[in-house]
């Protein structure tokens, strides 16, 4: 047996008071010889054994007064209290133990102990164990009811607690008991038999209190009721003034069920916040619970039941207002135009969701407010970038601290209206984990369908939202999951051109960042040649808005010259850009002028627009050795090799030696090499510098093309046609080779575009190469075509 079982300890012995183990329990000691006990133990290591006597009479106590089970404790500070001899100990309970023998009563009594461990459930008890503990806590959920002030803590802790013998001690120091009883449950050293003694205890106790509730009902039913309802309307009022600046629970309760009665609910949600009223007015008002209940009354008569606006729906107006808060975007603005026209038509109750999805800057979250400036509605925003938890959407539910309705409810709340424009912005980056899909929550929410009935968590009424006119914006609708994407209609922004870039900063963002400088038009002034080239040295991407940080860094040190007292007015010439901004961030790649054997110019799509890619081979003798190098992408890397098994198949027809993929080794090289690049919308153009280079065949770099290729030299369409042609006209290229699929596409190509670059569609690659290659020394067709590509990728997507 282990010694450290058994132990010699100074003892207190207990009048009316039983600790059980894992208990904290602080008690008054007053006899000399519990206080020398207690000095004692101090002294040494703070242990010491406490036991119940069993006279509560006995001042004396010797080893027959004591019970034969205790517990070992461990004392955590002692207390002595003023003008008295009596010292306050708190202890914390360890262990059960026996008393084996008393071996010294004076000063204080000192026994023989010996630790009792808890011991471990069979196997075969484990299932009875645990239905034990739930049939526990039913009885204590029971007894909760009807004791008397018992504290919540003590609630929540056994209805956490899973240990049975644990459970057992817990409840038994915890509820009111005789200390006899309390010392039969000590005593039981097997955890279940111990929590079947709880149970029993509980059931009779519960039986008892709700006797002893009766009894006293009837004793209050004879007491005089106008005099005690005085009584307590007095103590009632008197408390109220001194909590609630002399407003009583009862007139709070009366005014809140006034505006209850006046929101003009419907049945059911009017019955759920008069009972909520009830609740509160019989509540503590300085109560916690009493604050949750009124917070959510409160919020619940915030939210707009029955409150609208009524639209303005006059087509002209609103394509004013469009026109002169956003150039270009006609598209868009024509389907909006055409909502707002079904919305006339249909009395408002057209639900359609609209999803504006496109680059980062281009103005989807202006033109949501354009709208509800249009239609006279109220805006709200709801950011839903990064959000991951599902109660964001539908609220936490009251119960919990710190609960509060969902981002919908409160952008609703927030606008005043029910039929208000809410912008749910970068719907694309919503997240997902343990806590839920929002993105799964906002079906119901996007659904015209469903969305009348919608029920916050918090809330808990349903609360109609077919009147709200729900717009989202993204950025890439491919992460937008296919069923909330099946519940909107999608319109694409597309990234801006050059000239729209330079309208929209000549006629909005200009005049905006000089007016929010302090300056006016007098004192200073950008040319347009300035403005060129804030777009094409100093930024690149699809939207304006380094544009936009472009234009407000040169008002600031326009400021700052017109401060100092150097002149009284500032105009910008394209020469004074570098000497204001520094030097330039972006420099035009130079097109060359003579045709390059085994270099091609190829089209890509970014997501700050369209750029011209060349695609660089490289013949030489070797092994057959194929390299790729530029950070390519395995779409890429596909759509090269296709290119080589293609020229490979057609070695005879095109004069290449049938053995270069033997005795040659080719390297394909894509520039820029730290800009990862994927997609395969560049096979033509690694096909075509292939080609050039086994035949030794220069290839016109006035040329651009664009194309996805298969084994048989197929052209396959793409997409970005719109951004890469545009990338095409910037870089002064002539002609382009575009896929024949590809042809509807010319009809988004920007009127200036078309004006100026000859389109070639191609459906295989005979005709690519024909209108890219050059005429070469020995008899060689000459050709005269031009291909484009489309594609789509994330740094840059050929």
């Amino acid at each position: 047996m282990n010694k450290s079982m058994f132990k010699v300890m100074p003892t207190v012995a207990l009048r009316g008071l039983v600790v059980f183990p894992d208990m904290s329990i602080s008690f008054d000691v007053g006899r000399e010889k519990s206080i020398d006990a207690v000095k004692a133990a101090m002294a040494d290591d703070r242990e010491i054994f406490l036991v119940a006597q069993k006279d509560v009479r006995e001042n004396d106590p010797c080893e027959e007064d004591l019970y034969k089970i205790g517990t070992i404790a461990k004392i955590s500070h002692i207390l002595k209290l003023p003008k008295s001899d009596v010292v306050r100990v708190s202890v914390d309970g360890i262990c059960r133990a026996n008393l084996l023998e008393v071996l010294q009563t004076e000063p204080y009594l000192i026994c023989d102990t010996k630790a009792r461990k808890e011991p471990s459930l069979k196997d075969e008890d484990k299932d009875y164990a645990l239905a034990l503990l739930r049939q526990t806590k039913d009885y204590f959920e029971d007894y909760a009811q009807v004791a008397p002030q018992l504290p919540g803590e003590v609630i929540l802790e056994v209805l956490e607690k899973n240990e049975v013998g644990e459970m057992a001690d817990f409840i038994a120091g915890n509820i009111m008991l005789e200390y006899k009883k309390r010392q039969l449950i000590l005593n039981e050293i097997n955890p279940i038999k111990r929590l079947e003694k709880v149970c029993a205890m509980l059931a009779k106790e519960s039986d008892l209190l709700r006797l002893e509730n009766e009894i006293n009902e009837r004793v209050q039913e004879n007491i005089d009721k106008g005099q005690r309802e005085y009584y307590l309307n007095e103590q009632m009022k008197v408390i109220s003034e001194e909590l609630n600046d002399g407003t009583s629970p009862k007139e709070e309760c009366n005014e809140l069920k006034e505006k209850i009665l006046a929101l003009g609910l419907n049945e059911e949600a009017e019955k759920k916040l008069l009972k909520e009223c009830a609740r509160l007015e019989k509540m503590s008002p300085v109560s916690p619970e009493a604050t949750v209940s009124r917070v959510y009354i409160e919020t619940c008569l915030e939210l707009p039941w029955n409150k609208e606006t009524n639209d303005k729906l006059n087509l002209i107006s609103a394509k004013k207002i469009l026109d002169k808060d956003h150039y270009g975007l006609e598209k868009v603005k024509e389907r909006i135009i055409e909502s707002l026209a079904v919305r006339k038509l249909s009395d408002g109750a057209y639900g359609q969701t609209l999803c504006l999805v496109g680059p980062p800057g281009v103005g989807k979250t202006s033109i949501a407010k354009s709208v509800a400036k249009a239609m006279g509605r109220s805006f709200a925003r709801v950011s839903l970038g990064g959000v991951s938890d599902e109660a964001e959407i539908r609220g936490h539910r009251k119960t919990y601290i710190g609960s509060m309705p969902g981002r919908i409810i409160n952008a609703v709340k927030g606008a005043g209206t029910k039929n208000p424009i809410v912008l749910l912005d970068e719907i694309d980056k919503l997240g997902h984990d343990y806590k839920g899909d929002p993105s799964a929550a906002l079906l119901e929410v996007l659904d015209g369908e469903q969305n009348s009935t919608f029920t916050d968590h918090y809330v808990d009424l349903p609360f109609d939202l077919s009147k709200v006119m729900f717009i989202t914006t993204a950025n890439d609708k491919s992460t937008i999951p296919a069923p909330l994407l099946d519940r909107m209609e999608l319109i694409e922004l597309p990234s801006y051109t050059r000239e729209e870039k330079f309208n929209i900063a000549k006629k909005h963002l200009v005049p905006k960042q000089i007016a929010l400088h302090g300056l006016t038009s007098k004192t200073m002034k950008i040319k347009d040649k300035a403005i060129y080239t804030l777009i094409d040295g100093y930024t690149r991407e699809a939207g304006v808005r380094k544009l936009e940080q472009k234009i407000a860094s040169l008002c600031r040190k326009s400021a700052k010259i017109i401060v100092s007292g150097e002149t009284e007015s500032v105009v910008v010439n394209d020469t004074d850009v570098e000497k204001l901004l520094g030097a330039r961030i972006f420099i035009p790649d130079v097109l060359e002028n003579e045709p390059i054997v085994g270099v091609v110019n190829g089209l890509a799509w970014t997501s700050v627009g369209g750029e011209m890619l060349q695609v660089e081979v490289a013949v030489m003798d070797g092994t057959g050795k194929v390299e790729l190098t530029g950070s390519l992408g395995d779409v890429m890397k596909e759509s090269a090799m296709a290119a080589v098994s293609y020229i490979r198949s057609k070695a005879d027809k095109y004069g290449i030696d049938p053995k270069f993929y033997k005795e040659k080794d080719i390297h394909i090289h894509v520039p820029e090499g730290a800009v990862p690049k994927d997609g395969p919308s560049a096979g033509v153009t690694m096909a075509t510098a292939l080609l050039s280079a086994l035949t030794n065949t220069p290839v016109n770099q006035k040329v651009a093309m664009t194309g996805e290729i298969s084994l048989r030299g197929r052209v396959l369409p793409i997409g970005g046609l719109r951004e890469k042609t545009m990338a095409a006209y910037r870089m002064g290229i002539e002609t382009v080779v575009i896929p024949q699929k590809n042809l509807p596409d010319l009809n988004e190509i920007d009127e200036k575009v078309k004006n100026n670059i000859k389109f070639i569609s191609a459906t295989n690659l005979d005709e690519v190469f024909e209108a890219a290659l050059e005429k070469a020394v020995e008899d060689r067709k000459s050709v005269a075509a031009v291909v484009t590509n489309k594609s789509s990728f994330d740094a840059m997507r050929i």
